[in-house]
């Protein structure tokens, strides 16, 4: 039975990118409130190093994030038997996620369509990262630079 699965590993698939929703959705609401609270401080566009460590923080956030997501898509793959080495499950994740696509590793016909789902809602995932970066480094500039709040 070589017939690549679809309708299983799309509900399936729809429950991770849903729980990566919901992490990411956490740390969007701690970058909202570690700006908020620094804005209200008065500690934003006082020093350049300050925002420096702001959009730092808020990338490491990001990244933190989007482990957390490997891991759990890895965790998936471990769960339905697709991998024993929860280490291999990682890896594997961490190629389809990115979307770097090795394809030294494959998965069962029942499960393979995964990786697409997967590689989908990484692409997703790093677009928000993007703009809550580029969010936070523009409300940055815009408190530091009073000629660009036209």
């Amino acid at each position: 039975m070589d017939r690549v699965a679809i309708g299983v590993p799309l509900l399936v698939g729809v429950g991770v990118v849903v729980a990566t929703i919901l992490v990411h959705g956490g740390v969007l609401a701690a970058t909202l409130g570690l700006v908020r609270r620094e804005r209200a401080r008065g500690s934003t566009s006082q020093r350049f190093l300050r925002d420096l460590a702001i959009v730092g923080a808020v990338v490491l956030l990001a990244l933190l994030a989007h482990l957390v997501e490997i891991v759990a898509w890895a965790a998936l793959f471990v769960l339905l038997g697709e991998f024993q080495d929860p280490a291999v499950a990682v890896y594997h994740s961490a190629v389809n996620y990115t979307t770097l696509g090795y394809g030294d590793i494959v998965m069962s016909p029942a499960w393979k369509a995964l990786g697409p789902i997967e590689a989908t809602d990484g692409m997703l995932m790093f677009g928000v990262s993007t703009a809550m970066i580029f969010a936070v480094i523009h409300r940055l500039v815009l408190d530091r630079f009073a000629d660009l709040r036209d």
